[in-house]
């Protein structure tokens, strides 16, 4: 193991600096979650924080930093988008002209807002590893200052402030929950935290597609993954940084993981029940203990660490969350070709209190007899019981369901 160079001392300073930097999102409790699981849940909401995401902590801490001539080359970085969008605004408000690498499926929500700060956008590669590669190769004709999203002692302090806001509020935080992409947030908090309260639980969690720092705790030595596949796009890194894992081998209690299904899950009951739009990243601790990934012993705090999802993906987020959830049936079934069989079949659904999404009305279909015609309905229902209880009451009627 690596000698850590981040210090407590480094982390307090950050606080002090970025005091009137940025907001302080005050923790909220959640009934809700309490009574899913059976111990206290508390979520630090650092998707209300500027740009989005606690990413403006680490970003704004590094760039002070800076000597004068390193501010007049410009810095440069690779990100998905949090961090580009909090390295664009620290950047604009300290004077120093930023360049962004962004994967070119990078979310268009985190493309826009991170032109909107500023800074110089470079559509490059298809993930954030072969994004990083390709703004490396623009460093060496360029010369602007690499700014990594976590692989940097004062990235690591400035997002250790989490850590010190979460004690502050949360005297008696038993357990802390936090999203691990490249590992610098949860990093900053153990070392934040595990100062002052070493016996606080620190869990990580990682997208189950993209579980490079998981594979790497678990097996007690660095190692990176060669594919990912996950929406949740904030924390899609297939090689961590030594100096992160260093950290989190000492101090991490546990590592998770969790699929797309149970972030999606998450992602709906944030929006429904607690009013956040989160990001698929900043929803995957919260995927945890729904889910009971994580073995609760008490007071526990979920860190949401970003807001920033793409307009267009939320309709299909939620779709998801419902199907993971029981609250989503789609099935076909035949209905006679005369008028008001449909009106029939819809009536039965709304006395049954489905909510329907979408209908599929076909006629023609080769397979189909003179005289049928095939009926294709998403619905909307209360939970799996009431799935099963319209399931029957369709057969009852006399109508022949396949679900889909």
């Amino acid at each position: 193991m690596a000698e850590i160079n981040v210090t407590f001392e480094m982390i307090k300073d950050a606080e002090t600096i970025l005091k009137d930097k940025i907001h302080h999102p005050n923790i909220q409790y959640s009934q809700t979650y309490t009574d899913m699981v059976g111990f206290p849940i508390y979520l630090k909401p650092e998707n209300l924080q500027k740009t989005g995401s606690y990413k403006i902590r680490g970003a704004y801490n590094k760039l002070r930093t800076l000597t004068q001539e390193e501010r007049d080359r410009g810095v440069l970085t690779a990100s998905a988008g949090n961090h580009a969008q909090g390295l664009a605004l620290a950047a604009k408000m300290l004077g120093i002209k930023a360049t962004v690498f962004m994967p070119k499926t990078a979310p268009l929500a985190k493309v826009e807002a991170t032109k909107g700060y500023g800074a110089n956008i470079v559509s490059s590669g298809n993930n954030f590893d072969e994004t990083t590669k390709e703004a490396l190769e623009w460093q060496k004709e360029h010369n602007a200052l690499f700014i990594s999203p976590f692989n940097d002692d004062y990235i690591i302090a400035g997002q250790g402030t989490v850590g010190l806001e979460i004690l502050e509020e949360c005297p008696n935080v038993d357990t802390i929950i936090v999203p691990v992409g490249g590992g610098g947030v949860i990093s900053g908090i153990c070392l934040a935290v595990k100062t002052l309260r070493p016996d606080v639980r620190i869990i990580g969690v990682q997208a189950k597609g993209s579980s490079a720092m998981y594979n790497s705790f678990h097996s007690g030595q660095l190692s990176s993954i060669k594919t990912s596949d996950t929406i949740a796009d904030g924390i899609n890194v297939k090689e961590p940084a030594q100096r992160t894992f260093d950290i989190v081998e000492k101090y991490v209690t546990d590592f998770v993981t969790v699929d797309d299904e149970e972030t999606s899950q998450a992602m709906l009951y944030l929006l429904e029940r607690s009013k956040l739009v989160v990001e698929p990243s900043g929803a995957v601790g919260l995927a945890a203990i729904i889910n009971k990934k994580v073995n609760l012993t008490g007071t526990t705090v979920i860190l949401i660490s970003g807001g920033n999802v793409d307009i267009k993906m939320i309709d299909n987020i939620v779709q998801r969350g419902l199907v993971k959830s029981g609250r989503y049936l789609k099935f076909i079934t035949m209905i006679s070709d005369l008028p008001g069989s449909l009106y029939k079949l819809l009536g039965l659904l709304y006395e049954l209190n489905a909510s329907i999404i979408n209908i599929e009305h076909d006629r023609l279909r080769s397979n189909l007899k003179i005289g049928q015609t095939e009926v294709e309905i998403s619905i909307e229902t209360k939970n799996r019981e009431h799935n099963e209880h319209i399931l029957s009451e369709l057969k009852n009627s006399g109508y022949e369901v396949r679900t889909i």
